[in-house]
């Protein structure tokens, strides 16, 4: 009902708002169907990715077709409870995770140089 009060009231979305969701936190041995069956409540969605790699278990990707969709799911499920884990349920920014990636690669660029020259930052 909210969404349709959304769309004729021509309200002004914040500019975070997307349709792609980041969601973490979540069990580890969930399904794909689990997840639809989850967050296909707040509209049609378009695509569903879980993590399955080391670094990207307990995370997904959900993608849904209208934006204010994905706007209701981030309302209600933020803070859900699934298998005794709370959701954690955020719009994607692209900006900040790559900055988090670049961070983490600098990081290790400094760590191979310092090895390599014999540097060492606990002497000072």
């Amino acid at each position: 009902m909210t969404t349709i009060t959304l769309r004729k009231g021509n309200a002004r979305l914040p500019p975070e708002v997307n349709r792609a969701l980041y969601v973490r936190n979540l069990p580890f041995n969930i399904t794909s169907e689990e997840m639809y069956d989850i967050f296909g409540k707040y509209g049609a969605i378009r695509q569903i990715r879980i993590g399955t790699s080391k670094d990207t278990r307990g995370t997904a990707f959900v993608v849904y077709e209208d934006i204010y969709d994905a706007k209701t799911a981030v309302d209600h499920l933020s803070g859900f409870n699934v298998a005794n884990r709370y959701l954690i349920v955020l719009y994607y920014q692209p900006a900040k995770m790559n900055k988090k990636f670049d961070q983490k690669k600098k990081e290790e660029e400094l760590a191979k140089m310092q090895e390599k020259y014999g540097v060492s930052t606990k002497d000072k």
